[in-house]
């Protein structure tokens, strides 16, 4: 598929996943159906019988090779839709992305929604109507309010190698906001064996921030090492992505790119059985 073609589906979906929360205002017997069907607690976890989980393994997610780029859906995206596997909370999307050298996403727009990317590997060049023109390397966080409406794009900046990196799409608190652009670098928040905080609802805390109840944190562990997480506000939930390597969150065994999401706690626990590198994003369940 063309890169145009390509872009055309991606809204389409991005607007259905908009709708359902819409939906779901309309009345409390059809809220209850709609919610069943394409709510949070979708596919549950049967294993942990203590708590509201939901596991994704890697090899389960949705999964597009348009030549120029490789992208793993987690949610429904695009030519990938599973009314089971819509969002997580206020989660939308999710996609683990790689684009060829000198390739990437031609103009194209957004509205009223919080977009994050989260460079793995390599060098992402974005443009956008605000007059915005970076680099987003390896080391680096971005996040970009859609509010009111903005188009950008996004290329590998280099010819020679692949691009890696995450795009995340959270549902925003506050609509028709006036579009805002944020980027830093995290290099100086990396903690060993421990989260640390790269995105939060508040723009004087560590990380870039959003127009919504979230923190997201990092965590790169040796093997062996523990670490737990508080919930920074009550009726959250975490869900985690696993970069590298093999961890146990409350029991559940990870491996790379496996999504594990745990709601109604006030707190979990991580253990990390090799060298490993973990995402957590805190959303509300509810919008």
């Amino acid at each position: 598929m063309d890169r145009n073609k390509f872009i055309k589906k991606t809204l389409l979906a991005s607007t259905l996943g908009l709708l359902v929360p819409k939906l779901l205002k309309a009345d409390t017997e059809e809220k209850t159906i709609i919610k069943k069907q394409v709510g949070y607690n979708h596919l549950p976890n049967k294993e942990i019988k203590s708590m509201k989980t939901v596991l994704h393994k890697a090899n389960t997610r949705g999964q597009a090779n348009h030549g120029w780029l490789q992208s793993y859906h987690s949610f429904s995206f695009a030519n990938f839709h599973n009314p089971e596997r819509m969002n997580f909370g206020v989660l939308r999307v999710l996609n683990d992305d790689i684009v060829a050298g000198g390739q990437g996403f031609g103009t194209h727009p957004h509205q009223n929604m919080e977009i994050i990317s989260i460079p793995l590997e390599g060098d992402l060049e974005h443009k956008d109507s605000m007059d915005n023109t970076v680099i987003i390397n390896q080391g680096d966080i971005q996040a970009m309010s859609a509010g009111t409406g903005v188009y950008h794009s996004e290329y590998n900046k280099n010819k020679d190698r692949d691009v890696k990196f995450l795009q995340i799409w959270i549902i925003p608190n506050k609509e028709n906001v006036t579009p805002r652009f944020d980027q830093i670098s995290i290099r100086n928040l990396e903690k060993e064996n421990a989260f640390y905080q790269v995105l939060s609802p508040n723009n004087d805390d560590d990380g870039v921030w959003i127009h919504q109840d979230a923190w997201f944190h990092l965590g790169k562990f040796d093997n062996g090492k523990e670490a737990s997480y508080q919930i920074k506000k009550s009726g959250n939930g975490v869900y985690a992505f696993i970069l590298e390597g093999e961890v146990e969150i409350e029991g559940q065994k990870l491996e790379k790119r496996d999504g594990f999401g745990i709601w109604d706690v006030e707190s979990i626990a991580l253990k990390s059985n090799t060298e490993s590198k973990v995402l957590l994003m805190e959303v509300p369940m509810n919008q």
